[in-house]
C-alpha cells in the first residue's frame, strides 16, 4: 500500500498535466489540428540556437569527467559566477558564485528552499491565485498553506489581508511575478509596500520571515513593463529561477536559487540549501546543462512570437464577449467564467475541443487559464470555436 499522505496528493493529481493527457488523447482521435489546447505552459518557441550550438561545443571540448562527473552540491562554481555576474550586471548588485545554487528547475529550486526553512506546522503565505503545485511543495515538509484572498480588479496582491494573516507561525511567503495564470506583473509599489510589511512583522514578532520570489516569466515581459528585482525591496529575499520559459528548456530541468548576503543567517542557509540538494536526491543540478547555460546566460527567447499570441487572442476573446485580464508577461491569459462553476465551463468548452483550465486550481474560482505559449495557427483556429462556445452561454 502506498502511504496515507500520497493517497491524498494521488487524488488531487494536477488538473493541467490530467487535461494535458487527455488533449493527448483527443489529438490521436480528431487530428493534432482540430485539437485546441491551452492547458499546459509548454513553450512552443524553439530553444535560441546559442543552446544548441553551446551543447555541441560542450560535449566536443570538454573533459569528459567534468562533462559527466560530480560538482559541489551547490553546482559548477564558474557557472555560478557566471549568473551572478550577469545579475550583477542587469541590477548593479554585488552577488558572486557563493550567492548561487544550481538547482533542477524552478519546481527543484522551491523544494529546496522550503526544505531548508520550515519545520512541521510553519505557516507559508502564497496570494491567489497561484501555481497550485505550492500546496504540494509545502505539504512535502508538513508546512501550512495560508491563501491570500485574490484582488480581482488587479490581481496585484491583497496586502491589506495579507498583514492580518502574518503570525507567529509565518516563516515565508511566496510570490510569483509575472503570474501563473494571470500574467499580472507584481509593481514596484505593491513590492515596497509588501517589504515594509514584513519588516514591520519581523520586528513584532521578532524573528526571520523569508520572502520566495519564483520567477521562471522574469525574461517574458511586454509593452516595456518592468518586472522589478524583489531582493531590492526585502534583504530577506530568495529568488527562484528556471531557464524553462525564459530559453524554451522545461524537459532540461535547470535553473538557480539566488540568496544574498545580506539575508539573515546568511551561511546557515545557504548551507541548509545546498545540503537540501543532495538529501532530496537532487544531488546537483545537470551538470552538462549547467555548463551550457554559462555559454548563453544572456540569451533569451522570441518573446515578440507570445506577444502576437496574447494580442491575437485577448483581442479575439473580448470580441466574443469574454471579460479578461490582458496579460503583462508570462504566457497565460486570466478569463472570466461566463458562468459560476468554473469546472463546468472548461468541460463545456471540451465540446469544442477547447482545453482550459478551470481557476479553482489556482485557488481563484470564477476564472480560466489559457496557455498562449502554443503555435499561432492554434490561437487563430481556435477563435471560432470561442465564437461558438460564447454563442452557446449567450454572450454573442
Amino acid at each position: 500500500m502506498i502511504s496515507k499522505k500520497m493517497e491524498k496528493l494521488v487524488a488531487g493529481s494536477s488538473v493541467i498535466r490530467a487535461m494535458f493527457e487527455e488533449g493527448k488523447q483527443m489529438a490521436a482521435k480528431y487530428g493534432a489540428e482540430n485539437v485546441y489546447d491551452f492547458s499546459l505552459g509548454n513553450p512552443n518557441v524553439p530553444a535560441p540556437s546559442e543552446v544548441n550550438e553551446a551543447l555541441l561545443d560542450i560535449v566536443k571540448n570538454t573533459d569528459s569527467l567534468k562533462l559527466h562527473g560530480y560538482m559541489s552540491n551547490a553546482g559548477h562554481e564558474e557557472v555560478r559566477e557566471a549568473i551572478a555576474k550577469s545579475l550583477n550586471k542587469r541590477f548593479g548588485t554585488g552577488y558572486g558564485a557563493s550567492n548561487v545554487i544550481m538547482t533542477v528547475g524552478a519546481a527543484g529550486g522551491l523544494n529546496v528552499a522550503l526544505k531548508a526553512i520550515l519545520n512541521p506546522g510553519d505557516e507559508v503565505i502564497a496570494f491567489a491565485p497561484y501555481f497550485g503545485e505550492y500546496n504540494n511543495y509545502v505539504a512535502n515538509f508538513d508546512g501550512e498553506m495560508v491563501i491570500i484572498t485574490p484582488d480581482t480588479k488587479s490581481f496585484q496582491p491583497n496586502l491589506i489581508e495579507f498583514e492580518q494573516k502574518i503570525t507567529n507561525k509565518t516563516a515565508c511567503v511566496i510570490v510569483n511575478s509575472p503570474n501563473n495564470p494571470t500574467g499580472v506583473i507584481y509593481s514596484r509599489e505593491t513590492l515596497t509596500k509588501m517589504g515594509e510589511i514584513l519588516e514591520k512583522k519581523q520586528k513584532e514578532l521578532g524573528k526571520t520571515i523569508y520572502l520566495i520570489t519564483d520567477e521562471p516569466y522574469r525574461e517574458l515581459a511586454y509593452d516595456g513593463i518592468e518586472v522589478p528585482w524583489v531582493p531590492q525591496f526585502y534583504k530577506n529575499t530568495i529568488v527562484g529561477y528556471s531557464y524553462s520559459k525564459s530559453l524554451s528548456l522545461p524537459g532540461e530541468r535547470i535553473g538557480y536559487l539566488l540568496i544574498p548576503s545580506e539575508a539573515d543567517d546568511f551561511d546557515d542557509l545557504v548551507a541548509a540549501a545546498t545540503v537540501a540538494t543532495r538529501i532530496l536526491g537532487f544531488v546537483n543540478a545537470p551538470s552538462i546543462m549547467q555548463l551550457a547555460i554559462a555559454k548563453c546566460i544572456d540569451s533569451t527567447t522570441d518573446v515578440s512570437y507570445y506577444d502576437r499570441n496574447r494580442n491575437t487572442l485577448y483581442e479575439g476573446l473580448t470580441k466574443c464577449g469574454f471579460t479578461c485580464q490582458k496579460p503583462e508577461g508570462a504566457f497565460y491569459l486570466f478569463m472570466k467564467s461566463p458562468m459560476e462553476d468554473d469546472k463546468e465551463f472548461a468541460n463545456i468548452a471540451k465540446k469544442y475541443n477547447l482545453l482550459i483550465v478551470p481557476g479553482s486550481t489556482f485557488m481563484c474560482k470564477g476564472y480560466v487559464r489559457i496557455a498562449y505559449c502554443v503555435s499561432y495557427e492554434t490561437v487563430v483556429n481556435s477563435l471560432p470555436k470561442f465564437e461558438m462556445l460564447a454563442k452557446e452561454l449567450g454572450l454573442k
